[in-house]
């Protein structure tokens, strides 16, 4: 039987709904295509974006002698510091990407909409030697981690554009759903700022604060991805 949440999924139409991360309305139960991919999204406070536009979005290993400002969970972070991926290198050794910055973490954080902001990152990122794709949360225990741009194959479309991630008949498939919409895109020790584009803010506020940066990159509204 279909599901409420995939007929939901399947009629939405993302280029207009939320924004123009999508070139394409999702499919159901399709594979991810790189021609319908727009940006890659970066969640991170106002308070590193000066320090983001000089030396790149980087990895947490590299970023810590900068004592960037976290709205990250600690509990969490421990679990990805044990992670080591295929290549031999530590999860925490690469700048983590989401395909969508609409996911559970956003919805954690949502209270903070105001100090916070999504970088957009141009598509050709996927190309920097050494990324990789993962199909889930890459602290998952049951991701997969693939070479890019390849690996894009193994990212489901559906579930991770999907508005709602919540299954309340089943609570091993919203698991695997919550995993799944945020599936990233890893790159090694830093995202180059020439392949930041522009960022997305919740409200007139957190636009004010992006503005008065001045760093040189565009900031646009987009509410719903701040689940406002």
């Amino acid at each position: 039987m279909t599901s409420s949440l995939q007929c939901c999924t399947a009629k939405r139409d993302t280029r207009t709904a939320i924004g123009g991360y999508r070139k394409a309305p999702i499919t159901l139960g399709s594979e991810l295509e790189r021609a319908d991919l727009a940006e890659l999204h970066y969640i991170t406070p106002l308070a590193n974006i000066r320090s983001i536009l000089e030396r790149g979005i980087l990895s947490h290993v590299r970023a810590q002698k900068f004592k960037p400002a976290s709205i990250a969970a600690q509990e969490i972070q421990n679990i990805r510091a044990a992670v080591r991926l295929p290549t031999g290198r530590r999860l925490h050794e690469y700048a983590n990407l989401y395909f969508h910055a609409r996911n559970p973490m956003m919805y954690k954080r949502r209270a903070q909409h105001a100090d916070i902001c999504v970088l957009r990152v141009g598509v050709t990122v996927l190309d920097v030697p050494g990324t990789i794709i993962t199909n889930a949360n890459a602290s998952s225990r049951y991701v997969r981690f693939s070479p890019s741009p390849g690996g894009l194959v193994f990212v489901n479309e559906e579930l991770t554009y999907a508005e709602n991630w919540k299954n309340p008949d089943d609570q091993i498939d919203e698991w695997q759903r919550t995993s799944a919409k945020c599936a990233e895109v890893l790159v090694p020790d830093r995202v180059d700022v020439s392949l930041i584009t522009g960022a997305y803010v919740s409200c007139q506020e957190s636009k004010d604060k992006f503005d008065a940066l001045e760093v040189g990159v565009p900031s646009n509204f987009n509410a719903e991805l701040f689940f406002r």
